[in-house]
């Protein structure tokens, strides 16, 4: 259902960091004309032409029925989106043999898109490449994805109209020929694939994103002829570094937009596929083009010194031990530490200042790890960005210009307090992650249009300025780790204190401005209090928070923040309660909240999109999720005609199915309800509780509904049954239920028991369908297995109640689905059936863990599972 466990903090935290740390590679091309003034030996020498030895994509379909229009159109799209595309029609030339080329081109790929259309299974040549293709599929991890275009999954899976492939008087269409293609076909069908339906420009949008996302793009295609791109464009077209070549685009465009018309600049690369742009906004580029941007500087001068942009730490690193500088350096870079994993030799020398106040146009500067000596006067005042990691400034030097810097990383540094010596109009961004011996900030006045400030770790601030809050522009604010900010002290003249725990407590005097979007206060050891409530009344417009490691016991309601798209509370070990959550969350994550036992929503019901909840073993209910209670913790009452449970409550079961929610849990036997069933799990024993009315020793049974005794109505029924487990660890099954009146269930429980190998277990259920079961209606009772059980028998009682209790509690006649659990029409198929899962078999089958025919064996051939949304998000 959810791939939550993807988004734990490190990541994010990992993926915040490199979004501020790009470092902007300061060999930008400059050239004084466009590139068609490149001899074509530039190009031969870095191998541009190679590139087309391989392709991502392969892409097969009928060319009588889509060659010169679906197909075409997404070619390319692929093509424009920077993903090498093949068809056959273009790149095959004629007189070579046609299939050892295909199934070259085909090993080669990484993907295929198949387009079934409906002449797709008259072309043996079609037929054949699908097997090949799924051949590979098999065996080395090749991504399919199939397009049924105007043609129906089914017709494939049950070989009909088009898809009736037989045997014919003909040396291809052989018995065993059509066998092979015959099952090539139904495999395809049972693969996640895509149909069109509605606007075709979108289905080709929702194609080439799938194709994107599953390749995981780091390239871009390089076109023979890139002749006549203006220069201002090339300008943008080496800022991709090795060996992470990606940058995010707003990042970019904030750095080199006043110089270079970036965002210009970027659409034009992207439309010439020199550069693609993901969908989370990072700029890719091969890195043969940036060898090319590389190529373009060294021309300008045989001399480093000379030229525009200085990249390789080896010649920035003579440049400043001379002392030397030239007007016409933009851009300069120097890694001591790269240096030094490149054994590069050198004397032992100061590195000087002199060199950079004679780089009068010096725009970006990186000097990770560097020591200078001299003094910061006369830099050049074109400084947009200014990378230092590893500073050993305890101060900022106040005879420094900072006053056109976009972007300060000073990550690493030994800074001890920052203050901007003067008004920094243009500073957007400033990182001081890592900055350990950092204590204090200064004037954040002093930059009123900071929007990114980040904190990160920097273990030893105590004090903000408050003019922190009074910031108009500040939307990103990560302070993850600075623990110092909030310690437990006895008295502090510029903190306030609180109470809480029988502790006094500092909290901040600042504020945090309303403008604010993102909000990291992770491992900062904070309580809610009186003083700091952590309520973020004034945050409207907030849209991500973390609070993650922190040591309260509850948190306010937050249903104020009406764009609150992720929580993140992971690790609050001491948190029990999350009240009134708004149902605008689309992620939480609550991971080893250990002591959480209820989550609740203001809408009362369940729409996370995103839910990570491993190691919340105190966890009882996700509203309108999932509620599991230990027996042990429920009362007789709570279990209604089930209370003779309470007997076995100490007896103990192994749960399985949902290894977030049952990891390191209780292993006392549990109660759980879902879509309003209830159901337990139990070692194999004998209860007469357990007796059931109908009986059967294989999976399914039938019965004729009885009238009701005398002065009872029916409430509800109990199937139960037996089985053992093989040693597979995916184990999947499903009880259904279906009457001659319309009743149509299929349940998969989130969580059941799994006993020994050998061994027996229970499971018993309760379902409150009573006021839909009439006398005289066919009920038909089944455990559909699926993978890795076997039943021994299965069982159902019908559960009666008092006619007077029943009138009292089916009042108004209340719907039957409703009784189930509220609105499930997010659950019905188009079958009018209701598939009542909440796990996402489908994943399991996209990775092989699963039969590609386990839908069919659940519904049958009636529905399509590739047309039909993932009804347990």
């Amino acid at each position: 259902m959810w791939n939550a466990i993807k988004y734990t903090e490190y990541w994010r935290q990992m993926e915040l960091m490199k979004l501020f740390r790009e470092e902007p590679v300061v060999y930008t091309l400059s050239v004084s004309s466009s590139l068609s003034k490149l001899s074509s030996s530039i190009f031969n020498s870095i191998g541009i032409m190679a590139s087309y030895g391989s392709n991502n994509v392969f892409l097969s379909f009928s060319g009588e029925d889509t060659r010169h229009s679906f197909t075409d159109h997404l070619y390319y799209a692929l093509r424009r989106a920077g993903i090498s595309t093949f068809r056959d029609e273009e790149e095959i030339k004629r007189g070579e043999k046609l299939m050892p080329e295909i199934k070259r081109i085909i090993k080669e790929s990484r993907a295929s898109v198949v387009v079934f259309s409906e002449n797709y299974a008259t072309s043996t040549w079609c037929l054949d490449e699908l097997v090949l293709i799924l051949e590979q599929r098999t065996e080395c991890n090749h991504f399919v994805l199939p397009v049924f275009y105007h043609v129906d999954p089914s017709d494939l899976r049950k070989h009909t109209k088009t898809f009736a492939i037989e045997v014919k008087a003909s040396s291809r269409w052989t018995d065993h020929n059509v066998n092979l293609w015959k099952k090539a076909l139904k495999e395809a069908a049972d693969l996640a694939g895509m149909v069109l339906s509605g606007s075709e420009a979108e289905f080709l949008k929702e194609i080439v994103d799938v194709i994107y996302n599953k390749l995981d793009r780091r390239e871009v295609i390089l076109p023979p002829n890139i002749t006549g791109m203006a220069t201002r464009y090339a300008k943008i077209s080496m800022w991709l570094n090795q060996p992470n070549n990606s940058k995010y685009m707003d990042y970019v465009v904030k750095i080199l937009e006043h110089d270079y018309n970036a965002l210009s600049g970027i659409k034009s690369l992207s439309n010439r596929c020199l550069l693609s742009v993901s969908p989370n906004k990072k700029l890719m580029m091969h890195r043969l083009v940036q060898e090319m941007g590389k190529n373009i500087v060294r021309q300008e001068s045989r001399f480093p010194i000379e030229r525009s942009r200085v990249w390789l730490s080896g010649e920035s690193h003579k440049i400043l031990t001379k002392g030397e500088g030239s007007k016409s350096m933009e851009g300069l870079a120097l890694d001591m530490q790269m240096l030094d994993k490149q054994m590069f030799t050198f004397k032992p020398s100061n590195l000087k200042t002199d060199a950079l106040q004679k780089m009068d146009r010096l725009k970006l500067l990186k000097l990770n790890f560097v020591k200078l000596t001299g003094t910061y006067g006369n830099f050049s005042e074109d400084l947009r960005w200014l990378c230092w990691l590893g500073s050993d400034l305890r101060t900022i030097p106040s005879d420094l210009f900072m006053g056109n810097l976009v972007a300060i990383d000073m990550s690493y540094s030994k800074l001890e307090v920052f203050e901007a010596p003067m008004v920094l109009q243009s500073l957007q961004i400033l990182n001081l992650t890592h900055s350990h011996d950092l204590s204090e900030i200064r004037n954040m006045s002093m930059i009123p249009h900071l929007q990114t400030l980040i904190l990160w770790n920097c273990r030893s601030l105590t004090r903000v300025c408050k003019t922190i809050g009074d910031l108009k522009n500040l939307t990103l604010l990560n302070m993850t780790g600075c623990k110092n900010l909030c310690k437990s002290v006895k008295t502090d003249l510029d903190l306030k204190a609180s109470t809480s725990g029988g502790k006094i407590t500092k909290q901040p005097t600042f504020s945090f401005p309303s403008s604010l979007h993102r909000l990291f206060l992770n491992d900062c050891n904070l309580y809610c209090t009186d003083s700091f409530p952590l309520s973020f009344s004034a945050q409207q417009c907030m849209e991500y928070l973390n609070l993650g490691y922190s040591l309260f016991e509850f948190l306010p309601c937050y249903d104020h923040l009406k764009n609150l798209r992720v929580l993140d509370l992971t690790s609050c070990s001491m948190l029990k309660r999350l009240p009134c959550l708004p149902s605008t969350h689309a992620e939480l994550y609550i991971y080893y909240c250990k002591s959480l036992e209820e989550i609740n929503f203001q809408s009362h019901r369940f729409t996370l999109q995103e839910f990570g909840y491993e190691g919340c073993i105190s966890l009882l209910e996700i509203e309108g999720f999932i509620k599991l209670v230990p027996i042990t913790k429920l009362e007789g009452n709570d279990l209604g005609h089930m209370k003779w449970l309470k007997e076995y409550e100490n007896h103990e079961v192994c749960l399985v199915g949902d290894d977030e929610l049952t990891k390191g849990r209780s292993s006392c036997v549990q109660m759980l309800y879902e879509f309003n069933i209830m159901s337990t799990s139990l070692p194999d024993m004998e209860d007469p509780n357990m007796k059931s009315t109908y009986v059967s020793e294989s999976s399914s049974l039938s019965f004729d509904m009885p009238p009701p005794p005398k002065n009872k109505r029916l409430k509800g029924v109990d199937v139960t049954f037996k089985y053992t487990i093989s040693s597979d660890d995916d184990w999947v099954w499903f009880c259904k239920i279906n009457t001659t009146n319309g009743v149509d269930l299929m349940y998969n429980p989130k969580v059941f028991g799994k006993p020994e190998l050998g061994e027996v277990g229970i499971w018993l259920s309760y379902w409150p369908i009573g006021n839909t079961l009439d006398i005289g209606d066919k009920v038909n009772v089944s455990i559909a297995v699926i993978n890795g059980l076997e039943v021994h028998e299965c069982g159902v009682s019908l559960v009666y109640t008092d006619d007077k209790v029943a009138e009292e509690n089916l009042e108004n006649n209340i719907e039957w689905i409703e009784v189930l659990g509220g609105d499930l029409s997010g659950f019905q198929l188009s079958t009018r059936a209701y598939y009542l899962c909440r796990r996402d078999l489908f994943e399991l089958m996209e990775v092989g863990r699963l039969n590609a025919g386990w839908f069919s064996i659940l519904v049958g051939d009636t529905i399509e599972w590739t047309g039909m949304s993932l009804l347990s998000s």
